[in-house]
């Protein structure tokens, strides 16, 4: 069973402003759309040490996948790609080129995402918007190689099985 951690980053959502709307909305889509079980889910500050500490005890406790909402743009506070950064071991910058590109086709304001995608031993991190509308949209471009993409990052001896070579 995959197991994944949603992790929303937000100082105002943190201080309870304002309710999570994007944690939520990523675990319902993961409910609907996959067999998968959300494992792990909190709301935090704009912390760069507590976006870190958080990111490294969820990999070590051997989630498959983090999704991140919030803290990827150019607000002074936004630091998610930079806490990121300091956990992965690899880049895995195809997931967030694709989603920039697509989501160019719906707003120019893609172009501001700094959000960063990477794996740290076996769990994947991916960056997303803190925007419940921008959630919705790059999950529905990342879903279909999520599955993929797991299997090989969890050793799966089949995973490779429907590719041809050429």
């Amino acid at each position: 069973m995959i197991q994944i951690g949603i992790l929303t980053i937000s100082n105002r959502a943190s201080q309870g402003v304002y309710e999570d709307k994007s944690g939520r909305l990523l675990n319902d889509i993961i409910n609907e759309h996959t067999q998968w079980s959300t494992s792990k889910q909190a709301v935090i500050a704009d912390d760069i040490d507590e976006i870190v500490t958080t990111l490294k005890e969820w990999s070590n406790q051997g989630l498959d996948l983090i999704l991140t909402s919030g803290g990827t743009g150019f607000s002074p506070q936004d630091v998610t790609p930079e806490a990121t950064l300091k956990v992965v071991d690899r880049l895995t910058p195809g997931i967030v080129e694709a989603v920039r590109a697509e989501s160019l086709k719906i707003t120019r304001h893609a172009m501001l995402s700094r959000a960063v995608a990477g794996i740290r031993s076996k769990t994947l991190i991916i960056n997303l918007p803190g925007s419940p509308k921008a959630v919705k949209e790059n999950m529905q471009i990342i879903l279909p190689i999520l599955p993929h993409a797991l299997a090989l990052l969890g050793g799966d001896e089949n995973a490779e099985k429907d590719h041809r070579s050429v």
